[in-house]
């Protein structure tokens, strides 16, 4: 996401480093170069303008602090502009105080409408509202089929009508709202492939009728400037009230995404990143620039791994690593809940300091559902328990029978094997050092250096083994060719 912006902007600033005082001219060619950047990735020439005055006018001003180099205090100025250019604080959905609350998805066809509903549908759920997802779209075919098929996975139920009048379903489906008691109502709408005034009357009608509280439009970010005209034409017609971007994780550029607030003055409320159901975040500005600058996304890794890493899971986990009876079974189900975090690309983005190794990664698979992860599930499930249990078990019969069930190769299994033993290593390790810093702490709070009573116990992190996971994985380190 972003990675040619990211790489530009963040070589500009490399040559601000080390200079001990920046002169008027340094600071002109930095913006220069973040200038040239900016339009690279199809953000509006006018855009760039406003932005570059205005990050120039603090940069030459006063606002170099003390406490900061004044290569850092350009670069905090550059963030904080590129948060204010993408909508400053994250915004959030008008959710009405009398049930249901109404909200309308609009769109060209093929910007991933559909989908978005039944995502934003699922995220609503987690948040614990009781939303319903209503088949609007009278004109494509299998429009409603796929919103079934999306309302079945995401355990959402879809309000459908056998007549071809989008307005009367708008309308009836709040009636089915108030008897099935659900306090959110998502309408798929109908797109066409360009906007036509059928399109836009069509819509008006149903704003009129049903008096949304929220209309949401869903553009697919990977047209860049072209969804900045599609957003102001839609805005125009219908007062739009925030934008779904779609296919972020795939947009290189970010022209979209840049331009989009300032141009049009909607918010981007929500942003997909990726195919899956669960792949729809709450757009936060500030951590995107902080992400496009190279700085990370802590607090989104750390939101992420909370929804869906399970606590208790990852508690008998940190039990079964103590005891020293971690398995492959127990390494098959963290691997699992390591893949809902996402792509690894995305969580190298999100580490400070990391993003930049994404480039030195060229050409390896960074994706937790790629093959090489794959191969890894098949070989332990075609282990059996006791195999799974006691891999000393596993000799050179089983390796044979294992490859064969799992459709790799006996060399692919004494690779995972070799590197879960090595794993288990330094778990032995981690829990060595952890035993003598304890007994370090134990021994300096008896000289009086601790306080008597106070709790010297290192708390253990959960998962620990998981950073060196996801270096394995991002380092191609298993089934290398």
């Amino acid at each position: 996401m972003f990675e040619d912006l990211s790489q530009n902007i963040q070589e500009a600033f490399r040559k601000l480093r080390g200079h001990g005082k920046l002169t008027d001219d340094d600071i002109n060619k930095a913006l220069k170069d973040v200038r040239m950047a900016l339009l690279s990735a199809d953000v509006n020439y006018k855009i760039v303008r406003d932005f570059e005055k205005a990050v120039k006018a603090r940069a030459l001003g006063t606002e170099i602090l003390s406490n900061l180099t004044p290569a850092q205090s350009v670069i905090k100025i550059v963030d904080e502009e590129l948060a204010n250019l993408m909508g400053g604080k994250a915004a959030k959905l008008n959710i009405s105080s009398r049930p249901p609350t109404i909200i309308l998805m609009v769109g060209l066809q093929g910007s991933g409408k559909t989908t978005s509903a039944g995502k934003l549908a699922l995220l609503m759920k987690r948040q614990g509202k009781r939303p319903a997802l209503v088949a609007a779209d009278i004109y494509r075919p299998a429009a409603i089929k796929q919103l079934q098929v999306v309302g079945e996975q995401a355990d959402v139920p879809v309000f459908t009508e056998d007549i071809k009048d989008a307005v009367q379903i708008a309308k009836d489906s709040i009636k089915f709202a108030d008897k099935h008691a659900r306090d959110v109502l998502i309408i798929d709408t109908a797109g066409r492939l360009q906007i036509d005034e059928r399109l836009m009357q069509e819509l008006e009608d149903i704003k009129a009728t049903v008096k949304p509280h929220e209309i949401l439009l869903v553009v697919d970010s990977m047209i860049g400037q072209e969804a900045v005209n599609v957003a102001e034409t839609f805005h125009n017609a219908l007062g739009v009230n925030g934008i779904v971007l779609t296919k972020l994780d795939g947009d290189a550029r970010g022209g979209a995404a840049l331009s989009i607030k300032a141009a049009t003055g909607c918010p981007i409320k929500f942003v997909g990143m990726g195919e899956k159901l669960e792949a729809l975040e709450i757009f936060h500005p500030d951590r995107m620039a902080s992400r496009i600058l190279g700085m990370g996304d802590v607090l989104s890794l750390i939101e992420k791994a909370q929804s869906t890493i399970d606590a208790k899971t990852a508690e008998k986990m940190v039990k079964k690593i103590k005891a020293d009876e971690f398995t492959l079974q127990d390494f098959l189900e963290q691997l699992q809940q390591v893949k809902k975090l996402g792509s690894l690309n995305d969580l190298l983005g999100m580490v400070p300091g990391l993003s930049g190794l994404k480039k030195k990664l060229t050409g390896v698979d960074l994706d937790l559902d790629g093959k090489e992860v794959k191969h890894m599930e098949a070989i332990i499930l075609s282990m059996t328990p006791k195999e799974r249990a006691d891999t000393s078990i596993i000799d050179a019969k089983r390796r044979k029978r294992i490859a064969l069930g799992s459709g790799t190769k006996v060399a692919d299994v004494n690779k995972l094997l070799k590197q879960f033993e090595e794993m288990r290593k330094m778990m032995r390790r981690f829990r060595v050092d952890q035993a003598q810093q304890q007994a370090s702490k134990k021994a300096k709070g008896k000289k009086g250096k601790i306080k008597k009573g106070k709790n010297t116990k290192p708390k253990m992190p959960t998962l620990p083994n998981l950073s060196g996971l996801l270096g394995q994985l991002g380092g191609k380190f298993l089934f290398k060719k």
